[in-house]
């Protein structure tokens, strides 16, 4: 599982091998252990969602917490049900966009954030300890119960979010054949809008397989003069998809909307946080805008900690988790809302609105390693990286850094030119290799 139990977005691992179930409910008995409350969880899609849930479950009824059971349900409302049924904790099983075979377990506070970096080192620390656990027995276990109207409440809860209808709009969803396959045709349907699905039939093995957020293509070439909106397996990602086939991820959804709260005085300070991955267009079009972009590591959950810091009113990744003030954390099908809006707003197709910013062309290879937590060390590797963006000059970046959940470096190199991209990310790729025990071939 890593030097560190919890990644950028909770503990992941390969389903029954590396995340077990009597992982799952040590987890959980560290998360509750010595205290007492009501914890919410949900799940996808994946086969081995159940099992995992039914794992935590136990693990926080034998601390002596009662669980409410979700679902299946997309993330964001277990975040906002967390909230909304004053939890102490808010539990989702997924491994979001990952293949089916993994899954992952993430935690939420009872503000309906994401546990910071110090909260998940101490379950992680209590976790490594181990039993003895505090003794709970008689009336002081848990139960497990559920939510009968637990979607109703979280479309309701989106859904007051909009402020105008959609009437008129006709969009295809690619629901990935994950947690957002049965609420995101409700809530735009609800909402006005002309709907067409496309991957709604999970079967507990094809999530993310060649559908949503990360595989667009699908959706891409039936959009026919629509509208695409992709959600990944938790549905916490959007990439959109315009009229004439066009993938817009979240760089390009970002700019859309910052411009257009710019535009209507509704960004705070007029400033965006977005992270280190975020595209040079995007960087370059919010500057022309005044609009100022701070920039934090990968990990939804460092942009929320720095809006929260700053007052900004956006903020999100390139690959789709977008957060607007005062939500506690990212909602691809809220994204999605106010992506509508703005077309509503402005009467613009999306085919205009994209437009906002030039994309440079990005490369990025991931490189496995043997040995990722050697990077900060590698100084050939930082040598190299150097020489290359006195090579690129203001007319690309490079970006080197570890998977927070994967054994890989992940190599990202912008240019003017795709090929002159390629060229550089190849080159980089090498050095990662030698420097870090990857073998050739391993990286895509």
């Amino acid at each position: 599982m890593g030097a560190r139990l919890f990644g950028t977005d909770g503990v992941r691992g390969l389903a029954n091998v590396d995340l077990t179930p009597d992982l799952a409910i040590d987890l959980a008995r560290a998360a509750g252990d010595g205290r007492r409350g009501t914890v919410v969880v949900g799940r996808d899609t994946r086969r081995s969602g159940q099992m995992l849930i039914d794992a935590v479950s136990v693990g926080f009824n034998a601390a002596g917490f009662d669980v409410i059971d979700l679902g299946i349900i997309p993330v964001g409302a277990v975040s906002h049900l967390t909230r909304d049924l004053g939890a102490s904790y808010g539990v989702m099983v997924s491994a979001s966009h990952n293949p089916a075979p993994d899954n992952g377990i993430k935690f939420f506070g009872p503000d309906g954030r994401k546990l910071d970096d110090e909260r998940e080192d101490a379950i992680a620390a209590r976790y490594a300890h181990g039993a003895p656990w505090q003794e709970v027995s008689g009336a002081d276990l848990g139960i497990r119960s559920g939510v009968p109207d637990a979607m109703d409440r979280y479309l309701d809860h989106v859904a007051s979010r909009a402020k105008y209808s959609f009437s008129g709009l006709s969009v295809v969803l690619d629901c990935a054949n994950g947690a957002a396959f049965k609420s995101a045709p409700a809530l735009f349907e609800r909402l006005g809008a002309t709907v067409d699905t496309m991957f709604t039939e999970p079967s507990g093995m094809n999530i993310n397989d060649g559908c949503g957020a990360v595989h667009p293509g699908a959706l891409a070439a039936a959009v026919d003069g629509r509208v695409g909106l992709a959600f990944d397996g938790d549905a916490d990602r959007l990439t959109a998809v315009d009229e004439d086939g066009v993938v817009c991820n979240g760089d390009v959804i970002m700019a859309i909307l910052a411009r257009h709260m710019h535009n209507n005085d509704t960004l705070p300070d007029s400033r965006v946080i977005a992270t280190v991955m975020s595209n040079l267009g995007f960087l370059r079009a919010m500057r022309s805008m005044g609009i100022t972009v701070d920039l934090t590591p990968v990990g939804d959950r460092y942009v929320l900690e720095e809006m929260r810091r700053s007052g900004a009113g956006l903020g999100g990744e390139q690959s789709g988790h977008v957060i607007f003030h005062k939500e506690p954390t990212g909602d691809g099908l809220l994204t999605g809302v106010r992506l509508l809006e703005v077309m509503a707003a402005t009467g613009a197709p999306l085919r205009e609105l994209r437009r906002v910013m030039t994309e440079f062309p990005q490369v990025l290879r991931n490189v496995t390693v043997r040995v990722k937590e050697r990077l900060p060390d590698a100084a050939a590797l930082w040598a190299a990286v150097e020489m290359m963006e006195k090579r690129l000059g203001d007319d690309g970046r490079v970006l080197v850094r570890a998977s927070g959940t994967e054994q890989l470096v992940r190599v990202m190199v912008e240019a003017s030119t795709s090929a002159e991209a390629a060229a550089v990310a190849d080159e980089l790729v090498m050095v990662t290799r030698r420097e870090l025990g990857g073998e050739p071939g391993e990286s895509g």
